[in-house]
């Protein structure tokens, strides 16, 4: 399932760079999978700051050369491919990923998964031509897709489709992981005061320079403006990822009505609750992200239940009577720093 990127630019920016003045902290931007980074980090001795620039391209090139969907030379791409049902050894991360993801598919009655794009794609959302298609292609489609198709082979760390025909896609997860690796390298450098963002989404440790707290904006989901909906003040003790999907900008209408690009396996059509976005607070943001996508497709009735279930810190927003309605998750709501913008 597609991310819904959620960087406000503009007021984002300012809310993560605090009101008094520009921040001394060491600033990096760049490009990456399909988005921008920017990466602020307060640096320790014997920081150099060209060579944390380099080593941060590089791994995150090494992870689009490895998992990008959109390069035929990638190592899911060549695993996709394969027409066979036999096993075949992937690097460690990408075990990791499938692994975490078929735990949130177990535990969302399979409205999380990995296999899900031959339905985007006869839904017209890949592509952005977004069209209703008919009952033997959705049929069609929904024979080609489940996650419970692939298996793990962890000791040998191997995968194995059941079905030749099985196709992977990581856009839901692979963001998560990708800002994972990217603060790992940080830590790994010493540096324990961080933001790192990548398509608006972001793990965040420590302090600013200034010793402020590090404050993030979760976005409220309407698709005609950007607004903030609530503001995140991230404890200095903990390492937080927050991550979002929604479904109010991804989307197109036919015949008077609205489908958004949040399809449920179970049906292999669009959802048609009134959830427009979640965001998940996670020590670890590849569970984050792929919890954020599976907590949406369930919707504002389910979806909540499943967080509670799971300890998950997560905010909702939806639509009721033409109004935006939140709702805080058991764990997020004893927590005290959510705040009203």
């Amino acid at each position: 399932m597609q991310k819904k990127i959620i960087f406000c630019a503009g007021l984002l920016a300012v809310l993560l760079t605090g009101c008094d003045s520009p921040p001394p902290e060491v600033s990096l931007t760049g490009v990456a999978q399909g988005t921008t980074y920017h990466i602020k980090f307060n640096p320790v001795a014997g920081t150099d700051q060209a060579a944390i620039h380099r080593d941060i391209d590089a791994k995150l090139a090494d992870i689009d050369l490895h998992y990008s969907n959109y390069r035929e030379d990638s190592e899911i791409s060549r695993f996709n491919r394969q027409q066979h049902t036999d096993w075949v050894e992937v690097s460690p991360d990408l075990l990791n990923m499938v692994a975490i993801a078929k735990v949130v598919h177990g535990k969302t009655r399979g409205c999380y998964d990995l296999t899900v794009k031959p339905l985007l794609e006869i839904w017209g959302f890949f592509k952005h031509e977004g069209h209703v298609p008919s009952d033997e292609q959705i049929a069609t489609a929904k024979t080609k897709i489940g996650l419970n198709k692939i298996e793990i082979d962890q000791s040998s760390q191997r995968l194995r489709k059941t079905d030749a025909e099985m196709q992977l896609d990581l856009s839901s997860i692979g963001q998560g992981y990708a800002i994972s690796q990217v603060a790992n390298l940080l830590e790994a450098a010493g540096i324990t005061s961080y933001l790192v963002e990548i398509g608006g989404e972001m793990k965040v440790r420590g302090k600013k320079s200034n010793g402020a707290l590090w404050r993030v904006a979760i976005e409220k989901p309407v698709p005609e403006r950007r607004e903030v909906q609530r503001i995140i003040e991230v404890p200095e003790q903990r390492p937080l990822a927050i991550m979002t999907s929604g479904s109010y900008r991804n989307f197109f209408e036919s015949g008077g009505k609205m489908y958004s690009h949040i399809v449920d396996p179970a049906t292999g059509r669009p959802v048609d609750h009134h959830l427009l976005s979640v965001s998940v607070l996670h020590d670890d943001a590849t569970w984050a992200d792929a919890w954020s996508t599976a907590l949406l497709c369930l919707g504002e009735v389910e979806g909540p239940k499943a967080a509670a279930g799971e300890g998950l810190e997560a905010l909702f927003i939806y639509g009721e009577n033409g109004q935006l309605r939140e709702l805080l998750s058991p764990a997020l709501a004893q927590e005290q720093f959510v705040a009203s913008p």
